[in-house]
């Protein structure tokens, strides 16, 4: 697992230091978005500019995309084919109001294949509701 994680960010031409394998292998096993704090508290030895610089060059190299959420940002690991200059996160971000949870809703997604006389480097799409779990414990 570690070795993948090493290629993984060696494509992505990002020295695999053992902080940014730790942040890749706990954000790759998170369903929904994380905030620094939320990281933060799963490390709780590691020093918060670390992990903040690491989320910051992984957002930069095309590793994770940030969800702008009033005040906070979340961040969630891309696709393999998001990089330097283009994320391809053309998909829905929702916030679950009860839960507090931010999810990627890959079924709800911006084309990307629409024709244009300009270059779309990110769309943010993000939404505010009730998620299917917390639909289902209110019935």
């Amino acid at each position: 697992m570690k070795k993948d994680i090493e290629n993984k960010l060696i494509d992505k031409n990002t020295k695999p230091t053992s902080m940014r394998i730790l942040v890749y292998d706990f954000l790759s096993s998170q369903e929904a978005a994380l905030s620094l704090s939320e990281i933060e508290n799963h490390f709780e030895n590691a020093d918060r500019i670390t992990i903040y610089r690491t989320l910051k060059t992984f957002e930069e190299k095309g590793i994770v995309h940030g969800i702008q959420e009033n005040t906070t940002t979340k961040y969630k690991l891309c696709e393999d084919d998001c990089d330097e200059k283009t994320h391809k996160d053309w998909h829905l971000h929702f916030y679950c109001k009860i839960c507090k949870q931010t999810t990627c809703k890959e079924d709800i997604s911006f084309p990307e294949n629409i024709q244009t006389n300009f270059r779309i480097d990110e769309i943010r799409l993000f939404a505010k509701g009730i998620c299917e779990n917390c639909l289902e414990s209110l019935q």
